[in-house]
């Protein structure tokens, strides 16, 4: 998911750079979105981590 956040994040830079609003504010959004997703992903994946078994 990362990856997709980047992804956008990228498009929406050489959109800005090319002169394409429209564009560019839709692929920060998306990529805003997903890296918001991803955080609290990355979070609950930490909290809630594996533990080795006690044996």
């Amino acid at each position: 998911m990362l990856r997709w956040a980047l992804i956008f994040l990228i498009i929406a830079l050489l959109a800005g750079a090319l002169g394409l609003g429209g564009l560019e504010g839709t692929a920060m959004y998306i990529a805003r979105i997903l890296l918001i997703i991803f955080v609290v992903l990355l979070v609950i994946s930490l909290v809630t981590g594996r533990r080795p078994p006690i044996d």
